[in-house]
């Protein structure tokens, strides 16, 4: 609890006495009398005592878990369980990450002992773990001289974890991976598009002889098909400070990248592959790759969660050398990177093509939050270009999202670019 001054009757008490002082010199019987009056209003408020608030703060949460966007409605209620208060003014403790939509989160009442009062507001739900922080309440005596400055609140929180929703496809590069699954290689095995016959062997199943060839030829041979095999992917979003960019009155380029890591990882689990997550920045988490349901709402949470995923931005320092090493150490030999990074700088084009240059196929999934409404975003935008230009010439797969358009659309148009 803080007691400080006001000063709000500063300039009464200054002008109380210049009037003394002008009706003792120049015999002024008005301004003796502004002065009596003056004095006795300033002398009121130096004598008053402050104010000693006891407060009781509940909150109710319509929704304490909602879905993403939706509206949630606080209601806060506020008990003087102490001696009247004639000036309170309270600003609740909303979450950092947290806008409010309606209302106001401030009241400014008058109470009397053994009241509550009761205001609400609206924010909207955005995904991760958020509790509510201590209200701040400030309460002045009546002639408004001094204020007592304390915190009261409650454990009121929510959780958002927005489902992971699938794309119509995302691809994958060719790897060597040694489980079954939708990735052809240049090896014969189990699968369906044919890869090439070789000379029939005891014990080859029936069902692969070449019949057609043996009635033609009299030779028995045998189909091979191209093996398809499982990827094993690890989804990297990039959680630097620096990646916190966004347009005006928009979501930062990290929390698209969220939705992109959810959207690519959802689509891959579906399809069979190992999938994983890492966060490239200061607060590193991994989640090793697997498949699976239980893995899946794994993904979903720390993704949702995570403190790595945080919707503000970090204040930690970020070590690139110390991350790069921690990611590769964990990435299992046969997988490959999907990066999910607005591409802002030079820094995170180093980690991904020393990434790619380990072995590992890199695609990268940027979402462009570049604005042109002014020169530096113009300079901001070419310059992320050029860096998009330099990882395609060394081989990296970037797909350009547009924020504007959905994940979707622009996955299918660079699959039909990665295929001419």
């Amino acid at each position: 609890m803080i007691q400080q001054d006001t000063n709000r009757w500063v300039g009464i008490s200054m002008a109380t006495f210049l009037s003394v002082a002008v009706a003792l010199v120049f015999t002024v019987p008005a301004a003796l009398i502004i002065g009596v009056v003056g004095g006795a209003y300033a002398g009121w408020a130096h004598f008053d005592r402050a104010p000693d608030p006891d407060l009781s703060l509940s909150r109710t949460v319509s929704d304490d878990t909602p879905r993403l966007d939706d509206t949630i409605t606080v209601t806060v209620t506020v008990r003087n369980d102490g001696e009247f208060l004639p000036d309170l003014r309270i600003v609740d403790g909303v979450p950092d990450a947290v806008e409010v939509v309606d209302g106001s989160p401030r009241l400014a009442t008058a109470l009397r002992s053994g009241k509550e009062a009761t205001f609400t507001y609206e924010i909207e739900a955005v995904r991760g773990d958020h509790t509510f922080g201590d209200a701040t309440v400030v309460a002045r005596d009546a002639a408004g001289s001094v204020e007592v400055k304390s915190e009261v609140g409650d454990d009121a929180s929510f959780r958002c974890v927005p489902t992971l929703t699938a794309l119509p496809s995302f691809p994958l590069r060719a790897q060597s991976a040694r489980r079954v699954g939708r990735l052809s290689t240049d090896e014969s095995g189990a699968g369906v598009e044919f890869h090439a016959t070789r000379e029939y062997r005891t014990g080859d199943p029936l069902s692969r002889v070449d019949w057609k060839r043996f009635a033609r030829t009299g030779d028995l041979a045998t189909v091979e098909f191209r093996e398809e095999r499982a990827g094993t992917v690890a989804v990297v979003v990039d959680t630097r400070e620096s990646a916190y960019v966004a347009r005006p009155d928009d979501d930062s380029a990290v929390e698209y990248g969220v939705r992109a890591a959810g959207s690519v990882a959802a689509t891959l689990l579906d399809t069979g592959d190992r999938v994983g997550l890492a966060s490239y920045g200061p607060d590193m988490t991994w989640l090793a790759p697997s498949l699976g349901r239980d893995h899946r709402q794994r993904f979903r949470r720390t993704l949702a969660t995570d403190d790595a995923f945080d919707p503000t931005p970090p204040d930690a320092r970020f070590f690139s050398e110390s991350t790069f090493q921690r990611i590769l150490k964990r990435l299992p030999s046969d997988a490959q990177v999907v990066c999910c990074t607005p591409l802002c700088d030079d820094g995170i084009v180093r980690f991904l093509r020393r990434i790619d240059a380990h072995g590992h196929s890199v695609t990268v999934v940027s979402p462009d939050v570049t604005g042109a409404a002014s020169t530096g975003d113009q300079l901001a935008r070419a310059r992320r270009r050029t860096r998009i230009r330099g990882l395609r010439q060394a081989g990296v797969r970037v797909v350009d999202w547009p924020i504007d358009e959905p994940l979707a659309a622009t996955v299918a148009r660079a699959e039909r670019g990665w295929r001419a």
